[in-house]
């Protein structure tokens, strides 16, 4: 049952590192799932090589611990990516206002043809979200913290321009980076049978009791 637990935290680790969102994003999480790929063989092959039961319980809360300062040491660098992301996405709508070309507005609800949809539907979207939200970043002083987060579903599908709005700036960030590290595309919003611009609203809620 032991050595199991390590496989568990490894697939854990290795699940959501495919087709995301954003470029940079992508970058840190692969080096970041690739520490602990690391960690977990070497921590794996002492606890397997141990005999004494206790070693063994020591082993396994000295892996734990890894992981949560790794943890925090990628979010860290997650920050550092929201606010390069940020940066760019803001010079970009820049450039492309000063030279005419950039799409401000998108169209409303009711001139679409089809939605943008997130595979699997708006619940596996907040699951997602959830599952990548990281709460040890969150000092709490109300049970339940709430946020809209506002982003545009571009033409391929990807998101850009993450906005969360809500009172804690702390859970707004994380829910910021969380959008962006989601593993899957967007179907995106259908005009007359083209691709289009659209903006998209997530409310969030998440307890913390």
């Amino acid at each position: 049952m032991s050595t199991k637990i390590f496989s568990i935290i490894l697939l854990t680790c290795v699940n959501f590192i495919f087709a995301q969102q954003n470029d940079e994003f992508l970058s840190a999480k692969r080096y970041f799932d690739y520490q602990r790929f690391m960690l977990n063989k070497e921590f794996k092959k002492k606890f397997e090589k141990e005999k004494d039961r206790n070693e063994k319980l020591s082993i396994k809360n000295d892996f734990s611990e890894f992981m949560k300062k790794l943890d925090s040491v990628q979010n860290t660098a997650f920050i550092g990516t929201l606010i390069k992301v940020k940066n760019r996405e803001d010079l970009e709508k820049l450039t492309f206002r000063n030279f005419g070309k950039f799409d401000i507005e998108t169209p409303k609800k009711t001139e679409l043809n089809e939605e943008a949809k997130y595979p699997g539907g708006f619940e596996t979207l907040r699951k997602q979200v959830a599952h990548l939200f990281y709460s040890d970043a969150i000092l709490m002083d109300q049970k339940i913290l709430k946020a809209n987060v506002v982003f545009v579903v571009e033409k391929d599908g990807s998101i850009s321009s993450v906005h969360a709005e809500g009172d804690n700036f702390t859970f707004n960030r994380q829910a910021e980076i969380a959008l962006y590290l989601l593993p899957e595309k967007f179907s995106p919003a259908i005009i007359n049978g083209n691709a289009v611009r659209y903006r998209f609203r997530l409310p969030l809620a998440m307890n913390f009791e």
